[in-house]
């Protein structure tokens, strides 16, 4: 691990310490999970409650995720001089109030502005919380203390979005802004209490985390998430129209599908942390093709309800595995900018959101069916992988920085 990740850092004392610091953490996780995420099984009910079309709520899952891109990158930088503790917490408050500005704006217009405000925070949220985790435990565990940081996302998909779904279609879909602000709280909470206080690197500066993006193989890594992951949010955006009208499966049983996602998603996280410890670009190359032949199988098996229960847990897990391997190449193609690198998975992953939902409803708007953006997903994961294997010739031929 980089010096600059190291320096100034209180470590836990004892396991509990650490467990406690971790859960804080990830509780963000769980509310920025059920912001983005439950948006896509309500998708229906946005489109009547706003009196738009599918690709029009679709738009609001796209500038969420713009929010995220811009912002990542943004606050990551300008919160270099604050610590850390301190960041992780504005940050939240920042998220916190946007998505109550979502539950009272009154249309179409000002919804897609609040949910832009919501995913500002999001990347550089994930970054500052993956950089403190990894800070406290040794170089050896980082992917795992990473990984269980990334569950925090993960979880929300098995418990917070099934309720906040059912919650939604049950007494109205914004609802979900309301139960999210609360988790803001209790997030805000328990990092107060538990995250231990680092200060800000003495050499920390907007400039010094902005020389990450000098770096080709941190472009690099962030071109296989924004590609190779963008497969799994063309399957994921439309998954309740896809489970609905192609799988037959009835509405009240979305919440059921989507609990299954998380599950996959729990699995991935955790087996994903596990290899990337063991080896980062391994785990790439492994994962990537993992994921298109995941897609593929998707894409058949969705003909009946109950293969598509069993592939939508697969597809869960698949994607969830390239998180910790991404998010640990990043920190170390950038040891002396660790809080932008971190972030900027996140920006990532939110492109490939942003480009997922807009590939899969283009190919539903060309009437190819809700099976197509399975399969524009398979051909994402496998360009991925070949961005991966470019990235392993050049490391070999110039490593990165120890």
């Amino acid at each position: 691990m980089s010096s600059a990740l190291q320096t100034s850092t209180a470590a836990p004392t004892t396991s509990r310490n650490l467990a406690m610091a971790i859960i804080a953490l990830a509780m963000g996780g769980v509310g920025i999970g059920v912001t983005e995420f439950t948006m896509m099984g309500l998708l229906k009910e946005v489109e009547q409650g706003l009196g738009i079309s599918t690709p029009e709520a679709g738009h609001l899952i796209s500038a969420y995720a713009l929010g995220v891109v811009v912002g990542a990158p943004l606050l990551a930088a300008v919160g270099a001089r604050l610590p850390r503790k301190h960041l992780a917490l504005g940050l939240m408050v920042f998220f916190t109030v946007a998505n109550l500005a979502s539950f009272i704006a009154p249309d179409y217009g000002t919804m897609l502005v609040s949910r832009f405000a919501a995913g500002l925070p999001h990347g550089a949220f994930f970054g500052v919380a993956a950089v403190i985790a990894a800070s406290l435990v040794p170089p050896s565990k980082r992917g795992w203390a990473i990984s269980m940081v990334m569950a925090g996302l993960s979880i929300s998909n098995v418990i917070g979005v099934p309720f906040a779904t059912w919650l939604g279609q049950t007494y109205g879909w914004r609802l979900l802004f309301v139960l999210v602000g609360f988790i803001g709280l209790l997030t805000m909470a328990l990092v107060w209490r538990f995250v231990p206080f680092q200060p800000a690197h003495p050499d920390a500066s907007i400039v010094r985390e902005l020389g990450a993006l000098k770096r080709l193989q941190v472009w690099l890594a962030i071109l296989i998430g924004v590609v190779g992951f963008g497969g799994f949010f063309a399957t994921y955006t439309y998954i309740a129209h896809t489970m609905t009208l192609v799988a037959g499966i009835p509405s009240s049983l979305i919440p059921i599908v989507v609990a299954l996602y998380g599950l996959g998603m729990v699995a991935g996280n955790i087996v994903g942390g596990r290899i990337a410890d063991k080896s980062v670009m391994g785990t790439l190359y492994k994962v990537l093709p993992a994921i298109a032949v995941a897609l593929v199988v998707y894409a058949v098996a969705v003909q009946w309800p109950w293969s598509a229960f069993v592939m939508v847990f697969v597809v869960g897990a698949s994607g969830s595995m390239l998180i910790p391997a991404l998010q640990t190449r990043l920190l170390d193609a950038s040891p002396d900018a660790p809080s932008l690198a971190s972030s900027l998975n996140h920006a990532a992953l939110n492109v490939a959101n942003a480009l997922g939902a807009f590939l899969g409803g283009l190919v539903i708007a060309l009437g190819w069916g809700y099976v197509a953006p399975a399969l524009v997903g398979a051909v994402l994961a496998i360009l991925g992988f070949g961005v991966a294997i470019v990235s392993g010739v050049l490391e070999r031929r110039k490593p990165l920085a120890a």
